[in-house]
């Protein structure tokens, strides 16, 4: 049984900075297809770092240069590196994966965690 548990989130004020891990369980952890995602109250999802099909890392313009994702396989577990937050990056933050096995030719993110808040002050 795939699990994905989040942790890490808190509140911090703006230009402060954050570690986010999600610890996956129940599949054979791997350097491809997994990603985090974001939601603030009354936006709609977005898709903020992954790991792609081919295991090659993607942000959203909104993150890139002060968000990392990187993992450690060893322990099985996504992180996400936050620095110079801002206060539009209040939201629940998701881990999401696909477990399939092999090269996928795209990713179908349909496994997730149960999110982790962040919320930054001005």
């Amino acid at each position: 049984q795939v699990q994905l548990v989040e942790s890490g989130g808190g509140s911090v004020q703006s230009g402060g900075s954050l570690r986010l891990s999600c610890a996956a369980s129940g599949y054979t952890f791997s350097t491809r297809c997994m990603g985090w995602f974001r939601q603030a109250p009354g936006k709609e999802r977005e898709g903020i770092a992954f790991f792609n099909n081919l295991g090659h890392t993607s942000y959203a313009d909104s993150v890139t240069g002060r968000f990392t994702i990187s993992q450690d396989n060893a322990k099985n577990t996504l992180y996400l590196q936050m620095n110079s937050l801002k206060p539009e990056d209040t939201a629940m933050y998701y881990c999401a994966a696909d477990p399939r096995l092999g090269w996928p030719s795209s990713c179908n993110y349909n496994y997730w965690g149960q999110g982790t808040q962040v919320t930054v002050s001005s």
